[in-house]
């Protein structure tokens, strides 16, 4: 089992004059202690225009301060952001490569797409693009790490003609490569590239097991055709920490910190409204967190364990021995790494040192002996499967005979290329997921705040009618991992009546109809207002299934991909 510290450098409001400085001093001061302490990787990621939730927009530059703070740490892109409009790849290319020389060969090169609008709006990414985006830049920029020149690019996200892209890393043929996920099918797309999965899902250990299991399948499997030039077979989670002796203080300390995450979190991968420059996060936050799930005397009240999932957000905050226990948990079902968010909300500096201080102490000491020994045993074993998954692997490519830089002819490819015509598949594509954003802000509006009896009157089963229609429309096949069947829809009303919805799956399409399905995969019952609060994006489905609010029936794994299955957005 390795250990590592992750960084969003959230900054909630109020903000005083250096409050940004002060927290970036603040990190990495911590990352030198976690250095000292023997964490294996610090992980910082890339966002945009996403105040008070991440003010981490050049991770690069961070990481490059903390390469001259530490000896032996790790430095992990988590993740880089792969869209070209975001991130040219040869840029991308540049910068790791460089940080892996400034560091030593201590780089590890974590990638994602995003999927807050904020971002994805801002950099005119389309959301059914991002995806191919990443498949197509990944590939390039792992051509441009071992080409020697890079022998040029030409599709329709990427024109670059040949050239020798340099630095060249030092650890050879690249960095490890990870890829963000959310859930168990992009896992199972990070083993079929080949490399890391870092898990964004707040997830209970006995659920990654299932998660790690089909991982490694894949990677053992004739599946994996790996994106780089090197598998990377590892499976990391992310989970909120905070550590004291005293269980009592340790859940003072952190509860705000790791709620605030999973609000602000879904402030800006839902549906809520914002104003860049004006909303106040933390301040709807206090008001809002106890509607929201995050009630924090609920979870004081209920200290006895410690819940992973979204539902609490309570993670790894507690004492030196719950937390050992709960990391043996994740140990057990083949976890290789936990990664703590200490630094979230109104967490404090001292705080957070102070529980590295502790978890170097009385924690990480019991999972360090024999963990070489394992780790070599590991590799050993996959090492025949590995070596098969990269002969499926395009090899590195060759110069074309004979080419020579020519400006003028390269520029006037390129102004060729830009005149096409957009395809007008994915225009017409932008311009339906354009309409449905408008069409569920506006939802949003007419179900915030409205009382039970006034969102059943004012959606009744014409109105669902139309719901459910839709989500049949916006069906995504891509994001459905191959499911095919039933799924049923039961919404209760406050006068103990319900109405029973079918949406069947099949053939890549989706439709929908009144009434029960004949043999459901899977059974959601939920209040009427609760479910249109959650289709509006007004309310967190996994905080109602905690609450006992929204129940499931049936292959309840089905259940985090009904977003994206129907058009709905998912982090990174």
């Amino acid at each position: 089992m390795r250990f590592s510290i992750f960084y969003e450098h959230q900054l909630p409001r109020p903000w005083d004059e250096g409050a940004e400085a002060r927290l970036y001093r603040d990190a990495l001061e911590q990352v030198e202690l976690a250095d000292r302490l023997g964490f294996d990787h610090v992980w910082e990621v890339e966002h945009h225009f996403l105040e008070e939730y991440s003010h981490s927009s050049a991770p690069e530059v961070f990481l490059a301060a903390a390469s001259q703070r530490t000896r032996r740490i790790r430095l992990g892109h988590g993740i880089v952001q792969l869209p070209p409009n975001v991130n040219h790849p040869a840029r991308v290319a540049e910068r790791v490569a460089t940080l892996d020389l400034v560091s030593g060969g201590r780089v590890d090169f974590g990638t994602g797409e995003s999927s807050s609008s904020a971002e994805l709006g801002g950099f005119g990414v389309r959301r059914a693009d991002k995806r191919e985006q990443w498949t197509d830049a990944i590939d390039a920029i792992t051509r441009m790490f071992v080409e020697e020149p890079f022998a040029g690019w030409r599709s329709r996200w990427l024109r670059m003609p040949p050239r020798n892209v340099v630095p060249k890393p030092v650890q050879k043929p690249h960095p490890p490569l990870w890829v963000a996920c959310s859930r168990r099918e992009t896992i199972e797309f990070a083993a079929r590239n080949g490399i890391g999965a870092l898990s964004f899902s707040f997830v209970e250990p006995e659920d990654a097991g299932r998660w790690v299991d089909a991982y490694y399948r894949i990677i053992e499997s004739e599946e994996c055709v790996p994106a780089g030039f090197a598998v990377n077979p590892n499976v990391a989670v992310v989970l909120p920490m905070m550590l004291h002796e005293d269980e009592a203080t340790a859940i003072e300390r952190g509860i705000d910190g790791a709620h605030f995450f999973g609000f602000a979190l879904a402030h800006y991968y839902g549906t809520t409204p914002h104003d860049p420059g004006r909303t106040d996060i933390w301040d709807a936050f206090q008001r809002r967190r106890a509607a929201q799930g995050f009630d924090r005397d609920q979870i004081i009240a209920n200290a006895e364990a410690l819940r992973v999932n979204v539902g609490s957000l309570r993670g790894a905050v507690g004492t030196p021995d719950q937390v050992a226990d709960l990391i043996r948990r994740y140990q057990a079902v083949g976890v290789d790494q936990v990664s703590f968010v200490l630094q979230s909300g109104p967490n404090r500096h001292e705080h957070i040192m102070e529980a590295l201080e502790l978890f170097g102490k009385q924690v990480l000491p019991r999972f360090t002996e024999g963990r070489e020994e394992r780790e070599a045993a590991k590799a050993e074993r996959l090492a025949p499967a590995i070596e098969r998954a990269l002969a499926r692997r395009d090899p590195p490519r060759t110069l074309p005979p004979g080419y020579r830089i020519d400006e003028e002819a390269e520029i006037l490819r390129a102004r060729r290329a830009a005149r096409r015509p957009a395809d007008l598949r994915s225009t017409l594509s932008a311009a339906r997921s354009g309409g449905r954003r408008r069409v569920q802000r506006g939802f949003y509006r007419l179900v915030h705040g409205a009382p039970d009896e006034r969102i059943e009157r004012r959606f009744g089963t014409r109105a669902q009618r139309v719901f459910f229609a839709g989500m049949a429309r916006a069906f995504d096949p891509a994001m459905a991992g191959g499911f095919q069947g039933e799924l049923m829809f039961r919404l209760t009303r406050r006068d103990g009546t319900a109405t029973e919805w079918t949406i069947r799956v099949a053939g890549g399409r989706a439709r929908s109809r009144p009434g029960p399905a004949r043999e459901p995969a899977l059974t959601v019952t939920a209040a009427t207002a609760d479910f249109l609060r959650v289709l509006a994006g007004d309310a967190n489905p996994a905080t109602l299934l905690m609450d006992g609010r929204l129940k499931l029936r049936g292959d309840v794994e089905l259940a985090p991909r009904l977003s994206e299955m129907f058009g709905g957005p998912s982090p990174y």
